[in-house]
């Protein structure tokens, strides 16, 4: 069985290959914030498979925080991050914190939230894209990820 360090050893020396997978050639650094442990782990691995990307996973907002010197080209930042841990601060206020510290971070929000109202406020914050979590929602992430919005 190959693992997903083989597939991106493979995948980075066939061009071919990358463009018929829909694969970028560019490794970009992504960091998914979402405290729904199983949908992070099932977007990292989505990710690894779909892209050569490399997926950073953080809890808490605020973990993220702590690592915005690693400069990630894209964040993944989830609207309700206070489901494990009840002091974390949520999505719009870390957003706000991301953008204070680097307004050139791409950060696209991914959220069961699907209220007009929220959608606009986190795009009037920065975020670049708003993605609802259903069916197609890690699909949209890949594309997104690949400059192909």
């Amino acid at each position: 069985m190959f693992t997903t360090l083989t597939w991106r050893y493979i995948f980075s020396d066939c061009k071919y290959l990358n463009t018929q997978c829909g694969m970028s050639d560019e490794v970009k650094k992504i960091f998914v914030v979402d405290d729904d442990e199983m949908l992070s782990l099932a977007l990292e691995d989505y990710l690894e498979r779909k892209t050569t990307h490399q997926v950073h996973l953080f809890e808490t907002g605020e973990e993220c925080l702590k690592h915005l010197e690693e400069d990630p080209d894209i964040i993944i930042l989830d609207y309700n991050l206070n489901s494990v841990h009840k002091n974390a601060a949520n999505g719009l206020i870390i957003l706000e914190a991301i953008k204070s510290r680097n307004k050139g971070i791409k950060v696209v929000m991914l959220s069961s939230q699907e209220a007009n109202g929220i959608v606009l406020q986190t795009i009037d914050l920065g975020a670049e894209q708003y993605v609802v979590k259903d069916e197609d929602a890690f699909d949209k992430i890949v594309s997104i990820c690949n400059n192909k919005k």
